[in-house]
């Protein structure tokens, strides 16, 4: 390779060389979804994106330990501890038990991510089974002086650590602006600042997720989950932290916080965000009715989709644009993703069959090169997509025999191509038994166009070569015989 990896930390909002604590290890936290209804294509994205990261940093020989956690108590509806709790207020809907709807949403989250291929993390933590740490990293944020009790709930003081420390340093908000846009407290309120969120809150009789604590029955706050399950893995100080740009301004923030506060230690040197999603150019939201779920994208039953998508297709798709970038979904980008997949793998496929030469009329090493570089930018796969097919051209070329390829590097490009394609971009062949299917029917083809050009028929042998192009599929004559090519 002729670069290094190079990472954009929200936190110093620039791109620098990745450096990790340990040499050769890298440890990376994500944060993962609250299981309380099915999984939803930002979910998706986001945790398609740290696959890659995590594939990457695989193939670049790192030791890496991946903790994605499950949140499956303590998070209530508003983000400053309002509203229900989303576990049992779903319970109460569904008349079952909190744990059977943590249960049911947490197979759907990982039988979606099973579809895309995301590869499992190396641990999958859950804040109800870690609710001694939870309560222990309280209450050593009591002791240091920053968080204070009332009536059994445990609250961060903001306004105290914000005296000490950046409490907006991940956001880059001004302090002053949020505390004039956070409403006042209305005298019910037991928060001593607006800012003040909760470590431990007390729960109510009827609560139904609660746990013993040196404050009485209660349950964890949705922040300190993640602090103190990063931590217990990781370490007080780990290489990468992740998730949607959506948690910057609360849950990100609230985290360094209750890290600083606890451990006096920034808890990752790199803060690594993934944008939203836009459908049509507006944002994806229920409201608007143009959310749709993986499912409906997979299937196509949805008003907004002219067709199914399959898995591979969607996951190829969301790699056409930078992590960082907003992603529209439309059909005609959808089904463009369709074609281009299909070129890819086929591209991979057809490298096997290319006749050699003594010397080849390109560079492998400079394929390899452009790839890498775009990979070590930022985990740019666009642009690693753009050079990727700048070999499948090449691929094709030396096939209708424009281009020749020596058989050593013959062998370094399959072997690039392949690893690359599936072990680093996480794509993959889908239905290997359709495959063989659309193979014997373009056999079937390709046989009735040789017997209407053995009968000098050929209007009729012009006509299954212009149509099979039509639909994306060539027809190329060599002197080893007839082949097709998606293109």
């Amino acid at each position: 390779m002729t670069s290094v990896l190079k990472i954009y930390n929200t936190l110093s909002r620039e791109t620098s060389v990745f450096e990790p604590i340990h040499k050769g290890y890298v440890g990376m936290y994500v944060c993962g979804p609250t299981v309380y209804s099915n999984a939803h294509l930002g979910n998706a994205r986001t945790y398609i994106s740290f696959d890659v990261i995590f594939r990457y940093l695989l193939h670049l020989g790192y030791k890496v330990r991946y903790v994605r956690n499950i949140t499956d108590a303590g998070h209530l509806e508003g983000d400053r501890d309002e509203g229900e709790d989303k576990f049992a207020k779903k319970a109460k809907l569904e008349q079952v038990e909190p744990m059977e709807i943590v249960q049911k949403y947490t197979l759907d989250f990982h039988e979606v991510l099973r579809q895309f291929n995301t590869l499992p993390p190396s641990i999958e933590p859950t804040a109800t089974g870690h609710i001694i740490e939870q309560i222990e990293m309280t209450k050593k944020i009591i002791a240091n002086g920053y968080a204070y009790e009332v009536n059994g709930t445990i609250y961060f003081d903001v306004e105290k650590f914000s005296k000490e420390q950046n409490y907006t340093a991940l956001s880059n908000r001004n302090l002053d602006d949020l505390l004039t846009n956070t409403r006042e407290l209305d005298g019910q309120d037991e928060k001593k600042g607006r800012l003040d969120f909760a470590l431990w809150i007390k729960a109510k009789p009827e609560h139904l997720m609660k746990w013993e604590s040196p404050w009485g029955e209660g349950f964890p706050g949705w922040h300190i989950e993640c602090s103190a399950m990063s931590s217990k893995y990781l370490g007080h100080e780990f290489d990468i932290h992740g998730g949607g740009m959506d948690l910057v301004p609360t849950h990100h923030t609230n985290e360094i916080a209750q890290n600083l506060a606890c451990h006096h230690t920034q808890p990752a040197r790199y803060w690594v965000h993934t944008n939203m999603l836009t459908v049509n150019g507006q944002k994806m939201s229920k409201s608007l009715g143009n959310s749709f779920l993986p499912a409906e994208l997979f299937s196509g039953e949805h008003k907004l989709l002219d067709k199914g998508y399959s898995p591979m297709t969607v996951r190829f798709f969301m790699l056409q644009a930078h992590y960082r970038s907003t992603l529209d979904f439309r059909n005609e980008a959808l089904q463009a993703a369709e074609k281009g997949l299909a070129r890819l793998l086929s591209g991979v496929k057809i490298i096997e069959q290319l006749k050699t030469d003594v010397s080849s009329s390109f560079s492998v090493s400079e394929i390899k090169a452009n790839v890498y570089n775009a990979l070590n930018e930022d985990f740019n796969t666009p642009i690693a997509l753009a050079h990727l097919f700048d070999a499948v051209r090449l691929i094709n070329s030396v096939n209708d025999g424009k281009e020749h390829l020596s058989a050593l590097d013959k062998a370094e490009l399959s072997i690039f191509m392949q690893e690359i394609t599936f072990n680093v971009l996480g794509l993959k062949h889908e239905n290997d038994a359709g495959t063989e299917k659309v193979d014997g029917l373009m056999k079937m083809i390709i046989d009735m166009r040789a017997d209407a050009k053995s009968k000098k028929d050929f209007t009729t042998s012009d006509f299954i070569r212009d149509q099979l192009k039509e639909i994306g599929i060539e027809i190329k004559d060599g002197k080893e015989g007839v082949s097709y090519t998606i293109l």
